[in-house]
């Protein structure tokens, strides 16, 4: 917090509540902790991640991310993940780095129970990307690179 650089562009990032998802062509939520324990109960996040839905844009996350999701709604009411194909942190993974313990919720069950369909690499820490229309998840950090790809592409 004392580096200028960082203080200068965190004094001008918007807010959640200060973003027009109209501005933008898709949202990306990154992983981390944040996702799980801030971004799944924040009724701000869950309106703004519903209104990119909504609106037909690209609703992306990797790793943890996609619990930023899980408060997110379609037109009807209904999770965005209901039905619909996606990978995240698996259950395996987070209990093979010692993190339970950590989370509120695990996020490959906690979208199962939302409806979605989980999917995961061959292997715990291996490369998963699911594109399923407007909607799309990578399972880890190896998966930054591939999602990043995959998000350029449906972009173009």
């Amino acid at each position: 917090m004392k580096d200028e650089t960082v203080t200068s562009k965190l004094t001008g990032a918007k807010k959640l509540s200060e973003i027009n998802s109209k501005d933008y062509d898709a949202i990306f939520y990154i992983g981390g902790h944040g996702p799980v324990v801030d971004l799944a109960v924040d009724p701000v996040n869950a309106k703004l991640a519903s209104e990119f839905w909504k609106d037909g844009k690209l609703v992306t996350a990797v790793c943890h991310g996609p619990a930023a999701l899980v408060g997110a709604t379609d037109a009807s009411g209904k999770s965005i993940f209901e039905g619909k194909r996606f990978t995240a942190l698996s259950n395996a993974e987070e209990e093979a780095v010692g993190w339970l313990k950590d989370v509120p919720f695990l996020v490959e069950d906690k979208i199962v129970s939302l409806g979605g369909k989980f999917e995961k690499a061959d292997k715990p820490f291996g490369i998963k990307v699911v594109v399923d229309g407007k909607l799309i998840t990578g399972q880890n950090p190896a998966s930054a690179g591939p999602i990043a790809e995959a998000i350029l592409k449906a972009l173009q």
